[in-house]
């Protein structure tokens, strides 16, 4: 028996409760290989350099398609529950083994181990609260469980403002494996089996079936691609792998390469972390504001000023200013980049139906993951090839300004196409 809306609305405060305490450790273990990279750089045994740091960041990124795809598939198929577990317990033994392992070989090992569960949690994370959440408040609730990755990035930034370099900085991976404690919760709290034996809150706020159980059992996984590419859907499918790849090339970029950046400028190390801390409060709390605009009908709006908004305050940080500014510029990067990002994936929730949301983010995010195992060293390669102190911040803005550029071409309505459209879903509102 599907659950009354009034069930429903009981238990979303508990998915967002969830929600954001996964995100939070998902957010830690993404920053922390910025946090670090400066004290990795200096420990000499291990003999780390400028193209190490970008090696591991792109390492890091190079799982991630394969968590995004694999867990997006199986959310469809197998349902939020047994998917969301294993990639919580991947990415808590990944993140203890990055902390003991002896070597930078086993080291980018670990990383690439944990690329795959951070990669996985997004689309798991992001269907299971977008099912539960009413449609009218759909971004302001998936902004508010994706915002608490700035948050986690938030911490990683201060562990390392306080710890490094006096504590050997493989110790701050150690926090990484906390999520392992939060799975009796997901065992508990997220339904199992595939989402249309427990509906999602439609429209209005009533549960709605994403369509029958046995059809939707039989699909097979390619099948459930192909519906990505209806005669309504394929522009904005293709559109949005577009947009996921730039504000994942601007997001990995930036929080592998921002701190060592502020250094090549000519911050320390403590003032380079304070940017990052103001980078990640911006994203968390500019977003906030962002989504209830954006659901107020201007999804499309928020998404491309976030974009903008991200390249503008990048070309200012390149730019001498007094400290104070500079960190207001850095929180306003921050919503732009890390905002941005997380539009992209409402924009991506509001467009699918039910049946093939975890389908939609886990391909859309996976291809978007590419964007994350370049950015990192193509940062690397700008840096090394123009001796400006200003290279990296030029090169942070490149994908900001694409990304731009390819909201600005989505549709205008962000619903599902009528051809993909279960029964009874009503069409998202439309977007300027």
């Amino acid at each position: 028996m599907s659950p009354t809306p009034e069930r429903a609305g009981g238990r979303q405060a508990g998915v967002l409760v969830l929600a954001c305490l996964i995100l939070f450790v998902d957010g830690y273990d993404v920053f922390a290989i910025g946090t670090v990279g400066p004290s990795l750089m200096q420990y000499r045994p291990w003999g780390a350099t400028h193209d190490t740091l970008g090696m591991l960041g792109s390492v890091t990124a190079l799982g991630m398609p394969f968590g995004s795809v694999l867990a997006g598939w199986a959310a469809d198929r197998r349902g939020r529950r047994l998917p969301l577990t294993v990639a919580v317990v991947w990415i808590s033994a990944s993140m203890a083994a990055a902390t003991f392992v002896p070597s930078l070989g086993l080291f980018a090992a670990a990383r690439f181990c944990t690329g795959v569960g951070i990669g996985a949690l997004a689309p798991l994370v992001s269907a299971y609260v977008t099912d539960t959440a009413p449609p009218r408040r759909r971004t302001l609730h998936l902004t508010i469980a994706l915002g608490a990755m700035g948050i986690g990035g938030t911490a990683s930034a201060l562990l390392g403002r306080l710890l490094l370099p006096g504590v050997h900085f493989q110790w701050l991976f150690l926090f990484g494996a906390l999520p392992i404690l939060l799975v009796p919760a997901i065992l508990r709290m997220v339904p199992d089996g595939p989402v249309e034996q427990h509906g999602a809150i439609g429209q209005h706020g009533a549960v709605e079936q994403a369509g029958p159980v046995g059809q939707a059992g039989r699909r097979r996984g390619l099948d459930r691609l192909a519906e990505l590419f209806t005669p309504g859907g394929r522009r904005a499918t293709v559109l949005f792998w577009c947009a996921s790849f730039m504000s994942m090339a601007l997001v990995y970029s930036t929080t592998a390469w921002l701190p060592a950046v502020m250094m090549k400028s000519g911050y320390d190390l403590g003032s380079s972390l304070e940017f990052t801390i103001a980078f990640t409060i911006g994203a968390t709390a500019g977003g906030l504001g962002g989504s209830v605009i954006a659901d107020r009908g201007h999804l499309k709006t928020v998404t491309f000023t976030g974009f903008v908004l991200a390249a503008v305050a990048l070309f200012v940080l390149s730019t001498p200013q007094p400290h104070v500014l500079l960190l207001l510029v850095s929180a306003l990067a921050g919503l732009g980049t890390l905002g941005g990002q997380n539009m992209v994936i409402a924009c991506m929730t509001a467009f699918y139906p039910a049946r093939s949301r975890g389908t939609g983010l886990g391909f859309g995010l996976g291809f978007g993951r590419l964007g994350a195992i370049a950015g990192p060293s193509y940062v690397a390669v700008a840096t090394d090839l123009f001796t400006s102190s200003k290279a990296g911040f030029f090169a942070f803005m490149v994908p900001a300004v694409l990304g731009a550029a390819v909201i600005a071409a989505l549709p205008r309505v962000l619903g599902p196409a009528p051809e993909t459209r279960a029964a009874g879903q009503e069409a998202a509102p439309v977007v300027p």
